[in-house]
């Protein structure tokens, strides 16, 4: 696991200080070695900081080369499958110097050109460039777990592993003058949105070939998820998932490095602790986070799985000085603004005292298999989408926040279902916190919508619940907040439920068995109750949550404004989330958060 970066400048040729400065921007994302390439022949720069998990020895450095030095690769994240797609190389007559995932692709591009993509199951940001054909290469993930940002402007690409480092570029990088508006209609930037102009994420299961000198750039779509339903049996679906997520999660745990796992007591964390205990029983790390307020703790689900898989668990105790002493840390961690992450953050930070090198994480079981109570509220949604439309304006008197999301459901569409589930502030009132008018939040609101594939709208009605949910508040939210502030510590954080393997298969199980009206992760439930203990399967699900609500009340930035004081006081007396009063802070205080002493 590592962090990226590089330069093709024609008008400027890139200087060493420069790819220097954008990568050491994102060193906390690989500590252990770092890497530079300067090319002799166009003006391209590549910039590299490494994090150990396989091959630790030198031979996995980067830039990496072939052994003609015509392709050269920068790689951020790892191949789970490197070992079978190194034994189909091998058999092809190609030898490897090292042990690392990094030579197979190498390798495998060099015998499938960019229809190796399609064989890789992982989590991967890489650049790739081949001088025998004069073309640069950007690739990402099937799932959009590792992030990928670039610029294509006239004769100059910029890439790096985070938004930040565009700013050692040039300082004064202009800003997106329409950030905040998404931010505080999300709680998140939704993709292709990044707090600059003209720097955008690359998409999910994409390469991006650009010509060189021209720089002209094409896309191609390497991975996509088709619905297609071919298994309509319970039984096959239940030993389906019993056996593919345990073939993706020893996929997982293969590492050269320490390896644990985030426990946080919910089904997910415990699952995978369950079944990590029959792969590396000797060897089996666990961590939780436990909290002075009783109302919080999850000890006693933890301490079940403990007691069953006898893991080597540490707990870590946060307080609310521990969050006012890390909270300017955990501003800069943040890559880019979102309205959660510091559990993350915390989580993280004490992996990283525990002395491992990576974590697995339950991400993505939620949105599989129908963990939310987005889920359940469905055909609520349904219903209520049928008044007209401008009867949602009433919506807007109530001072609870959570019954005002209910003006969202004007939009006919899978996005007013989105937001009404898990938007933050209404236009009205974007409008009023930002001094603009209603009409250009609502462009902004449309923009959004637009990014919606149109076979959304016709499908399954839970199905559109999972896809709204892992395509915009896993995709844009979680994805991105464990990856920043698990690399702020060096720290690689790894997902098996988003195995492609996984995820193919989810997709073929036909809803009806997919999901339950009366049990979250009915599917999940069935394929292992037998594995995981009967209190965690049939408790009531939670979050993994933190006492925010009142460590919020304690953030009280120096010049509080008006709008600033009147979320405050709604914090106070119970009539908004926390969550509203931190997204409305960050967007204020983001063009100052290297200096937020004032917290």
């Amino acid at each position: 696991m590592c962090r990226i970066a590089g330069i093709i400048n024609f008008e400027l040729p890139p200087d060493k200080e420069t790819i220097i400065r954008m990568r050491d921007a994102q060193q906390h994302g690989g500590p252990d070695d770092f890497g530079l390439y300067l090319d002799d022949e166009f003006p391209l720069a590549f910039g590299f900081r490494r994090l150990s998990l396989l091959d630790l020895s030198t031979r996995g450095h980067q830039p990496m080369m072939d052994e003609s030095k015509k392709i050269v690769l920068v790689f951020n994240g790892e191949i789970y499958n490197f070992r079978e797609i190194r034994k189909e190389l091998e058999q092809k007559s190609y030898v490897f110097e090292s042990a690392s995932d990094t030579e197979v692709i190498i390798k495998a591009y060099l015998e499938w050109g960019r229809e190796c993509f399609k064989k890789f199951n992982g989590m991967f940001a890489l650049a790739l460039l081949d001088k025998r054909y004069n073309k640069l290469i950007l690739a990402r993930d099937h799932a959009g777990i590792k992030p990928l940002y670039y610029s294509l402007q006239k004769n100059q690409l910029y890439f790096a592993s985070e938004v930040r480092a565009f700013k050692k570029v040039k300082p004064e990088w202009p800003e997106n003058n329409h950030w905040k508006k998404y931010f505080l209609l999300f709680g998140h930037l939704p993709e292709p949105i990044t707090t600059l102009e003209h720097v955008i994420p690359l998409q999910k299961g994409t390469l991006l070939e650009i010509e060189l000198p021209s720089l002209k750039a094409t896309s191609h779509n390497f991975f996509t998820l088709y619905f297609n339903y071919t298994i309509h049996s319970q039984d096959e679906a239940i030993s389906e998932v019993h056996n593919v997520l345990t073939r993706a999660l020893e996929r997982h745990l293969v590492s050269d490095a320490p390896i644990g796992l985030f426990l946080s007591g919910g089904l997910d964390s415990s699952l995978l602790t369950v079944l990590s205990s029959k792969v590396i029983p000797e060897n089996l790390h666990t961590l939780s986070i436990v909290f002075e307020n009783e109302k919080y703790s999850e000890k006693y689900y933890q301490d079940v799985i403990i007691q069953k898989t006898n893991a080597r668990h540490r707990s870590y105790l946060v307080t609310a000085n521990d969050f006012k002493d890390c909270l300017p840390d955990i501003m800069e961690a943040m890559d880019q603004p979102s309205s959660d992450g510091i559990n993350a953050y915390f989580i993280c930070k004490y992996a990283k005292e525990y002395g491992l090198k990576a974590a697995i994480s339950g991400l993505g079981a939620d949105e599989l298999f129908g963990g939310y109570s987005s889920f359940n509220r469905e055909k609520t949604v349904s219903v209520l989408q049928k008044i007209p439309g401008f009867m949602f304006q009433i919506a807007g008197i109530f001072p609870d926040d959570r019954r005002k999301r209910i003006s969202f459901l004007r939009l006919k569409n899978g996005m007013g279902q989105y937001l009404f589930n898990r938007g933050f502030f209404t236009p009205v009132e974007v409008a009023e916190l930002l001094d603009c008018s209603k009409d250009e939040v609502d462009k902004v609101l449309w923009s959004v919508q637009n990014l919606l594939p149109a076979f959304v709208e016709k499908l399954e009605p839970l199905e559109r619940v999972s896809y709204l949910e892992k395509n915009f508040y896993m995709q844009n939210q979680l994805l991105k907040d464990t990856d920043y502030m698990s690399m702020w510590h060096g720290i690689e954080v790894r997902v098996p439920f988003l195995d492609r393997e996984l995820m193919e298969l989810t997709y073929s199980i036909h809803p009806d068995i997919r999901y339950s009206a009366t049990q979250s992760k009915y599917l999940l439930i069935e394929a292992f109750d037998k594995d995981v203990p009967e209190e965690i399967w049939k408790r009531t699900k939670r979050g993994f949550e933190f006492p925010f609500e009142q460590w919020m009340r304690q953030v009280k930035p120096d010049g509080l404004t008006q709008n600033a004081a009147s979320l405050l006081e709604g914090l106070h007396s119970g009539t908004i989330h926390w969550s509203r009063y931190w997204s409305f802070l960050l967007s204020q205080l983001w063009s100052k958060i290297k200096s937020v002493s004032a917290l």
